[in-house]
């Protein structure tokens, strides 16, 4: 009997997803434990594997379908079972892209190494993903390269997908007599030329994570009182210990010592200090944490994703880099697990690695606290009345007012920048 492939709950808040790609197809063979599709929320994407052996059945829904929690979306049939068994599929395969049908198009386009969005934008333009090379990692098909497919498409005036037959000429306007062919799905998100010359513009569909970040820093800013205070820290004791200690780190541990480990550390005895900043508010109550998840904020080709350290207070310098380096590989490759993102009492940014001298960043909700790290520029500074040159960085607290005070936020900032300047009290403070 076949089993039903259901959506499963995908974590809290989380009541649909999309169909992104159907890693199997109707007629392949699944092995208990393989993954069978892949899922798009609005937080990450996840595979969905197989309960048990057996032949993919029935697949419900086309890629890019929103479908629900605990909705069926495709069977499993028993080994040996009539399961449908694309037989024509290779020969399929070989038939000229123009000439085939939109289905094996998509089949054949899940099989091309391209990004989620890549494949969205693919889908809608009608682009044939086998036909674009990709500039991305090992060859990684990316939005940027599909878009450049669809606006060369657009200057050589060719159409993005084949036209149906033009109907014969007839001398009065009069209706045809037979039925018009099928019309070309129209796809709003589709890259579209304007119809002025030489001014082509290009309309993409925000994917369900870009609304949701949307969505969420907008509430963000209209739900919190929230302020930004700086300060700037000067590096030259942090830098000087890590050159003098990354060779024997990364040999120890297997992991550079950066940066983010000394600003978790200094944020973890500024949080200790003055705890409001590791708190939230329900209702009217104020709930302080008494453990600390720092959020590090890392920026992914599909939007910002926020992945939690836990009990960052309980690791050490090796334990924090390890784990930050562990939490933004699985982002940047998609593998991210709801339970990643769950949660979180503070988090740090570090604008810095894109180049950014001073930014205000957005709190991430419902936390009242955000550090923003910026670049590192040596810049003159009076040091015992005397001008010297030294590595400077820009430090920004943005922090809800309703229930941190100004005097407290200053503070705080204050707090992370003599840890940072005084390292050696990071094994005592942080």
């Amino acid at each position: 009997m076949p089993v039903e492939i259901k959506v499963p709950s995908l974590g809290e808040s989380i009541v649909e997803a999309t169909i992104m790609r159907w890693i199997k197809k109707e007629g392949d063979p699944v092995a208990s434990g393989e993954s069978i599709v892949e899922l798009e929320t609005d937080k990450v994407n996840t595979e969905i594997p197989a309960e048990q052996d057996g032949v993919m059945g029935k697949l419900l829904f086309a890629e890019g379908s929103t479908v629900n929690v605990g909705q069926v979306i495709a069977t499993i049939a028993e080994s040996g079972s009539a399961a449908p068994v694309p037989i024509a599929a290779p020969a399929k395969e070989a038939v000229a892209p123009a000439s085939l049908n939109g289905e094996t198009k998509q089949q054949i386009a899940s099989d091309v190494h391209a990004t989620p969005i890549a494949r969205r934008i693919a889908e809608d333009a009608q682009v044939d993903l086998s036909q674009v090379k990709g500039s991305g990692p090992h060859g990684r098909i990316v939005r940027e390269d599909v878009a450049s497919e669809v606006g060369r498409r657009t200057e050589a005036e060719v159409p993005v997908a084949a036209a149906p037959p033009a109907p014969v000429a007839v001398p009065t306007p009069a209706p045809p007599m037979a039925p018009p062919p099928a019309p070309v799905r129209q796809v709003v998100s589709a890259p579209v030329a304007t119809t002025a010359p030489g001014r082509p513009e290009e309309r993409v569909r925000l994917s369900r994570r870009r609304q949701t970040i949307a969505t969420r820093l907008v509430e963000a800013q209209h739900t919190a009182a929230m302020l930004t205070t700086f300060n700037e820290v000067d590096l030259t004791n942090v830098m000087e210990i890590r050159k003098r200690r990354k060779d024997s780190f990364k040999e120890k541990n297997g992991v550079n010592l950066g940066f983010m480990s000394f600003f978790t550390k200094a944020s973890l005895g500024a949080l200790k200090a003055f705890p409001h900043l590791n708190a939230e508010i329900q209702g009217d109550e104020m709930i302080v944490k008494k453990y600390y998840d720092i959020g590090v904020a890392v920026s992914t080709e599909e939007g910002l994703v926020v992945p939690v350290l836990r009990d960052a207070d309980r690791k050490s310098f090796a334990g924090i880099e390890k784990g930050i380096v562990e939490l933004a590989t699985k982002a940047r490759e998609g593998k991210l697990a709801i339970a990643d993102l769950q949660g979180g009492t503070f988090t740090i940014t570090n604008g810095g690695v894109f180049g950014s001298l001073l930014s205000t960043p957005i709190l991430n909700a419902p936390q009242v606290g955000i550090l923003g790290m910026h670049k590192i520029q040596e810049r003159p500074i009076a040091v015992n009345g005397e001008v010297v040159i030294r590595p400077m960085m820009y430090l920004a607290l943005s922090y809800d007012h309703r229930i941190v005070d100004g005097s407290e936020a200053v503070r705080f900032l204050v707090k992370v920048k003599e840890l940072l300047e005084d390292p050696e009290s990071l094994l005592l403070e942080g």
